[in-house]
């Protein structure tokens, strides 16, 4: 494995029963590889503990930092964030909520190579009802398709990403990285439904249809 150093982020709103564990958690699976590292709790503007759990881990902990939202911002939001914040070569994130395990960190790891940018974990098994499942299976074969993405589980919010990426990308809250690479579960809220199938569709034109008009356009000229 590469000598790394490695941000661990987790972007957190109302996660005050979870938040500490899998920040202690995290902090030594990390340290089983790598002693130069951060951890960075990300508080969406929370209205439980959440922000006084990470001021008190901040405080308690040298290498956890403490990013606070005035208010709820949007679970996108709170990815830019991390982000944006990351000093480390490596950047980890997942939900503040527990719903993945941090030790499976090693996992991302052992895949990590020099010429792999991205590490994107995927549920072994998905215990939401069945028709979620469905809808689901739907959606990421769907968003796989219209963005030609390699990733077979675009919405675990599970990854492994190099810095280096982000020197070339805009995060943007209505971007198609945000909209597609990190969806959640959001989607299956009917009233949420309706937005992002918007989003989507307008992210779609923007990434994928508008950069092939031109090479239609031009095609289609010489046939004439």
């Amino acid at each position: 494995m590469e000598r790394i150093s490695l941000t661990a982020f987790f972007p957190a709103y109302n996660d005050e029963h979870t938040i500490e564990q899998i920040v202690r958690t995290a902090a030594g699976e990390i340290q089983k590889v790598t002693d130069n590292f951060e951890i960075l709790v990300i508080d969406d503007g929370s209205k439980d503990q959440t922000g006084a759990i990470a001021d008190r881990l901040a405080g308690e902990l040298p290498f956890v930092r403490a990013i606070h939202h005035p208010h709820n911002q949007g679970y996108g939001a709170a990815l830019i964030s991390g982000f944006k914040n990351a000093r480390k070569e490596l950047i980890f994130y997942t939900d503040g909520d527990g719903q993945y395990d941090v030790r499976e960190i090693h996992n991302l790891l052992a895949q990590l190579r020099p010429n792999i940018d991205l590490v994107n974990g995927y549920k072994v098994k998905r215990s939401d009802a069945w028709y979620r499942i469905l809808i689901g299976a739907t959606y990421r074969r769907a968003m796989r398709f219209a963005f030609a993405l390699s990733i077979s589980d675009v919405d675990c919010d599970f990854r492994l990403i190099r810095r280096q990426v982000f020197d070339t990308i805009n995060l943007e809250s209505t971007s198609g990285v945000i909209c597609v690479e990190m969806a959640r579960s959001q989607f299956f809220r009917l009233h949420h439904l309706s937005h992002t199938l918007k989003g989507l569709l307008r992210i779609w034109w923007s990434l994928v249809i508008s950069r092939w008009l031109p090479v239609w356009t031009t095609t289609a000229a010489r046939k004439s």
